[in-house]
C-alpha cells in the first residue's frame, strides 16, 4: 500500500519530468542529437532500472527516454556541494529530481533502502554502474555492485542503454536501446557477493557487446575519445 504522502511525491516528480521531456525535444535534442537503435518500447507499467554506460552527464537524457514516467537518478554525493557563489545549486538539484544519493565507495546503505522503496512502489531508477565517467571508448570500466542485487530482489527488468559515443554539442551520436532483461533464474535465491559481482559483470559483457556490434556494422572508423588533457596538445 502506497501512502498519500508517497503519492503525492511521485506525482510531484511526475509533472516535472513532463516539462522536462518538453525541453528535451524542442531545446536539448536540436543542440545534442542523438539517435534511437533497438528496442524502443516505452517500459510504463511496473518496476524498472535503466543502466547505461557512462560518459557525460548529458548521458542522463536518453536514459529517460526509456520510459514516459517520471526517472530516480542515482547521483554522486559531491555533487550535492556544487555551489554558484552562495547558491547550493547541487543540492536544490539533486532534491528537485529526487535523486538518489549515493557514496562512490559503495556504503551508502540509505541509498540502497531508497532504491528498493521506490521499486516497490513501481517507479523507475537509473543506474550509471561504472561509477564515474568513463574516458575511453576501449571498454567499459569495471561495474560497481547494485544493479543486479536490486534486480533480483525487487524482480524488476533492467533495460540497457548504450551510447555508442559521447553526447557532444551538434554532433549526432547513436544511442541503443536493449531488450528488457529478467534476472529470473536468481529470483528467490539468497547469493553471495561474488555470486552477484558475476551476474553485474555478465550484464557489463552484454552491454560491451551491444555497442560493439553496433559499431561493427555501422560505425566500423570510430575515432578513440581523447581524454580531456590531451584536448590542449
Amino acid at each position: 500500500m502506497i501512502s498519500n504522502e508517497e503519492r503525492e511525491r511521485m506525482t510531484k516528480l511526475r509533472k516535472t519530468f513532463d516539462k522536462l521531456r518538453k525541453l528535451e525535444k524542442i531545446i536539448f535534442r536540436p543542440l545534442f542529437p542523438y539517435k534511437r537503435h533497438g528496442n524502443l518500447t516505452r517500459h510504463n507499467d511496473g518496476p524498472l532500472i535503466i543502466v547505461g554506460n557512462h560518459y557525460s552527464i548529458w548521458d542522463v537524457i536518453p536514459a529517460a527516454m526509456s520510459t514516459d514516467r517520471a526517472v530516480h537518478y542515482m547521483a554522486k554525493s559531491e555533487l550535492a556541494g556544487v555551489k554558484i557563489g552562495k547558491w547550493k545549486i547541487g543540492e536544490a538539484a539533486l532534491n528537485w529530481l529526487q535523486c538518489i544519493v549515493v557514496k562512490r565507495d559503495g556504503s551508502d546503505v540509505q541509498a540502497v533502502k531508497t532504491c528498493l522503496r521506490y521499486l516497490k512502489n513501481g517507479e523507475v531508477i537509473n543506474i550509471y554502474p561504472e561509477g564515474t565517467r568513463n574516458h575511453s571508448y576501449e571498454q567499459f570500466l569495471p561495474f560497481k555492485g547494485g544493479a543486479a542485487a536490486l534486480a533480483i530482489k525487487t524482480k524488476a527488468p533492467i533495460v540497457p542503454v548504450v551510447e555508442v559515443e559521447r553526447i557532444r554539442f551538434l554532433h549526432r551520436v547513436n544511442v541503443i536501446y536493449g531488450d528488457p532483461i529478467y534476472l529470473t533464474k536468481y529470483y528467490g535465491k539468497r547469493m553471495t557477493s561474488e555470486e552477484l559481482e558475476k551476474v553485474d559483470e555478465w550484464l557489463r559483457s552484454v552491454m560491451m557487446n551491444m555497442r560493439q556490434a553496433y559499431i561493427d556494422k555501422y560505425h566500423p572508423k570510430l575515432k578513440p575519445l581523447k581524454r580531456k588533457k590531451d584536448k590542449k596538445k
